[in-house]
């Protein structure tokens, strides 16, 4: 029985051993893997994993890490630049506005009568003075006719008392007739004279009352639709008349300007200069005419803070309808030879604007700022930027004063997959590849086994491989 126990005892320590030299094995390879997820996960932002200087190639590469140059470099930042460039910028005021008709008449009969005939179509456009419809003119005709034979019969009247007259002041002149009769002569003479001058007037009156028989468009524009048909009585005490016309060249455009904007509005104004106006479609992308402001009220709006605003458009392609809403584009001014940069370019602190300058040595430095007028993309720099320098626009959030960036297009320093001067490896993560090749072999199984294990998935946990493979080795054993 002791000879038998003996194997035993001196067959459980290897196996013991084994165990923990897999065990051991197993800790070091996750605390590698756990290491190694660490440094890849805290890269600096816009850099790249393994980036290297201009000293040497990133780790892995000839020299160890850092390369030749000596000590470990922060990774340059791949930035997008513009160049600060010279314009002429329009300072412009954009508000909402609606199409007004410069006149809208409401066409009605100026004598009462049955309508014969009606001579336009709805929509069509009319010029002033075109003959509309047409009123039953015979009741104003016979009525001329009236005025005219009374004025003839009253100016017979007035030649028979002057020629009366005539003879009283002969024989008065001759002292054969009483002063008295030549007098009341006289009168009578100046009273036919009245009389015929009402008769004239009257004419008149029926003359102008025959010709209202025919309705006139009283201003040119576009006729709307048609309230009264052939036959029926019309007056002048009618509300809806006979059409609405409604004149669309030219044509205004009413508008609000907020109160911070009239002084820079009326000076304008005051100095005579005439403010370009565009009229844009709901989308601001199509112009559907251009003019000029005309006028702006006397009195700002208590309730909303504006004032009320209007711009004459010729509206020659008649792109521009009454009622309708645009978007209306203000020309106040224009800044000369103003220094531009993009919008994503203009950065905002604590402290205020600011830009990130690009220096000769490929740094950027932080330059205070002060901004102006702005456009859609670009905005101008009125102190603190100078005409042709050039200033981050993209990747500006990863920087600060003095930081390295590197150039779309160009070889980076600190660039993925950089050489170094120490060899012709490269650097970033095949400097990491070939460590870990180098280091296979040298070390054995282990090595072999670290190896296996990092390109294994992150997901899947490498001491159960291990295990597996230490109960193999004592099976087999």
């Amino acid at each position: 029985m002791d000879s038998q126990a003996k194997p035993t005892l001196s067959a459980n320590p290897p196996k013991r051993s084994r165990k923990i030299v897999g065990s051991v094995i197993a800790i070091a390879v996750m605390a590698a893997l756990g290491g190694l997820a660490w440094h890849l996960t805290h890269q600096p932002a816009g850099g790249a994993p393994g980036a290297q200087g201009p000293g040497g190639p990133g780790p892995g590469g000839p020299g160890g890490p850092g390369g030749a140059g000596g000590g470990r470099r922060m990774p340059a930042t791949t930035v997008g630049v513009a160049t600060a460039e010279k314009a002429d910028v329009p300072v412009t005021l954009e508000a909402l506005g609606t199409v007004t008709a410069a006149a809208t008449t409401t066409v009605r009969p100026q004598v009462s009568g049955i309508l014969q005939s009606v001579l336009f179509k709805e929509g069509q456009m009319v010029k002033a003075g075109q003959v509309l419809a047409q009123i039953d003119p015979r009741q104003f005709e016979m009525a001329l006719m009236q005025a005219t034979g009374t004025r003839q019969r009253d100016e017979a009247q007035l030649e028979n008392a002057r020629l009366t007259l005539n003879r009283y002041r002969t024989l008065l002149t001759q002292d054969s007739i009483a002063r008295q009769d030549v007098d009341t002569q006289a009168a009578l003479v100046k009273q036919l004279e009245g009389t015929v001058l009402t008769d004239k007037a009257a004419e008149g009156t029926a003359r102008l009352n025959l010709g209202y028989t025919k309705v006139v468009a009283p201003i040119s524009g576009r006729v709307g639709l048609r309230v009264v048909d052939i036959g029926n009585l019309v007056s002048s005490s009618d509300t809806g008349g006979l059409a609405v016309i409604t004149q669309l060249s030219p044509i205004d455009v009413e508008f609000s300007i907020p109160q911070d904007s009239v002084p820079a509005v009326a000076q304008r104004v005051n100095d005579g200069a005439a403010l370009p106006a565009l009229a844009l479609d709901r989308t601001r992308t199509a112009t559907l005419d251009s003019g000029a402001f005309k006028a702006m009220d006397n009195q700002i709006d208590t309730q909303t803070g504006t004032v009320k605003a209007k711009a004459r458009f010729n509206n020659a392609k008649l792109a521009l309808f009454p009622s309708q809403f645009v978007n209306v584009r203000l020309e106040l001014n224009t800044v000369k030879d103003a220094v531009m940069v993009p919008v994503n370019a203009l950065r905002h602190g604590n402290n205020g604007d600011f830009v990130y300058v690009l220096k000769e040595d490929k740094t950027v430095t932080v330059r205070p700022v002060k901004r102006g007028v702005a456009t859609v993309d670009k905005v101008q720099i009125t102190e603190g930027l100078k005409l042709g320098e050039q200033v981050i626009t993209e990747g500006a959030d990863r920087l600060k004063e003095g930081a390295k960036v590197t150039l779309p297009g160009q070889g980076g320093q600190g660039g993925w997959g950089g050489k170094g001067k120490g060899g012709d490896h490269a650097g970033g993560w095949k400097g990491k590849r070939d460590g870990a090749a180098a280091g296979e072999g040298a070390g054995g199984t282990p090595g072999a086994t670290a190896a296996s294990a990092a390109s294994a998935p992150a997901g899947e946990a490498p001491s159960t491989e291990h295990r597996r493979r230490n109960k193999e080795g004592a099976a087999q054993q």
